[in-house]
């Protein structure tokens, strides 16, 4: 994580936010059997709807957070790293970023959804203290979604 510095995103950033997305969520589309949701996002006006931070490293953009308050808390709507800097802890560093991010908001939990064929996230999510409590479709999507308490 040296050099590495996590930030807001602005508009400037729309072409390494998608880059990074795009190269990060690749491996997940044959599995799927069609590009992952975030693959499928204007960046644009993601930016303009949810709270996005980037991960930069010099002037590249290596991460991508998306988060957003929803009728069900704060929710972490997708993560990613550059597939060349994954396993470097930018992805951990980005999941900290977020859950400090909801507590300072007054969360006292975070939650995300994560594709039920991506079943080495849940794995890593459970890890870390993420609990399922829930499963249902979102947009032709099937999702697992999971809880953490921040408490």
């Amino acid at each position: 994580m040296t050099g590495v510095v996590i930030r807001p995103a602005s508009e400037k950033d729309v072409p390494g936010i998608t880059r990074c997305v795009c190269a990060a969520y690749l491996q997940y589309i044959e599995r799927i059997g069609k590009q992952p949701a975030p693959m499928l996002h204007d960046y644009s006006e993601v930016i303009k709807s949810s709270q996005v931070h980037v991960a930069e490293s010099g002037s590249r953009i290596i991460g991508v957070l998306e988060s957003l308050v929803t009728d069900e808390g704060f929710l972490l709507d997708s993560i990613a790293v550059d597939p060349a800097n994954q396993g470097t802890g930018i992805g951990r560093s980005l999941l900290e970023f977020a859950e400090a991010e909801a507590s300072r908001q007054g969360f006292s939990s975070i939650y995300l959804m994560t594709n039920e064929k991506m079943v080495e996230n849940q794995a890593l999510y459970s890890r870390i203290g993420y609990v399922q409590y829930d499963r249902r479709s979102v947009k032709g999507y099937a999702r697992v979604i999971m809880r953490k308490s921040l408490a």
